[in-house]
């Protein structure tokens, strides 16, 4: 199948590199040259622009940082065109981005109103699972589009699950992030407290992961470094899923509880203490770095 991949960042460039190793014809396109040049490397032909990579793919995928690039891409900016009156043909459209549901349905209606399928299909796993082709994918849309998507997500993930209606992928994948820097600032909170009373990080961790404290920021992605072998908190919390990327998202969830007036007082906590520790100056560092805020003065 010819598919056009857009981004190529933490996420996206092992994303693309399980659909070439999957057997598809892969056209990527990045603002940055190196990221071409590795996909390149591996199989798939590079383009010089999002709409050179779209010219006749059945199936084009993006995987960006925000809404404002999503609907940047698609609808476009400064008075150009975007991506969705560029394209030929009716190509299914997936967005593998994690953005408000609102630009989800405003994009996805765009694309109605052109004949062609938009889904958003918002990732969950890591850039681990993203290497490892394991990712859980949340798609928003319709079935018919969903049926049709199944087959491509499939070589880059391993559970796939219709949420319901356009921007019901989001609303999942905003829940399920909200959760997860609660757990991952919860965790932290809780290594940091035993380590300061004399406890080793790597005994400690192993008692929670086996009692009922255990979750999957302990058990998979353990905050401390040197305790989980292949962790970002043991490469110095380089790569991964940045810190801003998840202030982004809690802040998602903050203007969807707004939205439908729901109380989130644990969400709004992880997102001032996530945001607290970007302006410290580790937004670029991956998110389970929330772990210094609490080790602070050691």
């Amino acid at each position: 199948m010819n598919i056009a991949f857009i981004g190529l960042g933490n996420m996206g460039a092992p994303m693309a590199s399980n659909l070439v190793k999957a057997g598809h014809s892969v056209t990527v396109f990045d603002l940055m040259e190196s990221a071409m040049q590795a996909l390149e490397s591996e199989g798939a032909s590079r383009a010089d622009s999002a709409e050179e990579a779209a010219h006749g793919a059945e199936v084009i995928i993006s995987m960006l940082p925000a809404g404002v690039h999503v609907k940047g891409l698609y609808l476009g900016r400064n008075g150009e065109p975007g991506l969705l009156d560029a394209v030929e043909g009716k190509p299914l459209v997936i967005d593998a981005s994690t953005i408000s549901p609102d630009d989800a349905r405003a994009v996805a209606a765009a694309a109605a109103e052109r004949g062609i399928t938009w889904l958003d299909a918002p990732v969950s796993g890591g850039v681990g699972g993203a290497k490892a082709g394991t990712l859980t994918f949340i798609v928003g849309g319709p079935q018919a589009g969903f049926d049709k998507a199944r087959p491509v997500l499939e070589a880059m993930g391993k559970n796939i699950f219709h949420a319901g209606d356009h921007g019901a992928g989001q609303v999942a994948k905003i829940c399920n992030n909200m959760l997860l820097g609660i757990l991952m600032s919860g965790t932290a909170e809780a290594l940091a407290l035993g380590v300061k009373n004399g406890m080793d990080p790597s005994v400690l961790s192993e008692i929670m992961k086996q009692s009922s404290g255990g979750n999957w920021a302990l058990n998979v992605y353990n905050p401390w470094p040197g305790v989980m072998e292949g962790s970002a908190a043991s490469r110095d919390y380089q790569g991964g899923f940045l810190t801003d990327l998840m202030a982004k998202d809690l802040g998602l969830a903050w203007e969807l509880a707004l939205g439908s007036k729901s109380s989130v007082p644990m969400g709004s906590q992880a997102r001032n203490l996530f945001a607290l520790h970007s302006a410290q100056g580790s937004g670029a560092l991956d998110f389970s770095s929330i772990q210094n805020l609490y080790r602070a003065g050691e």
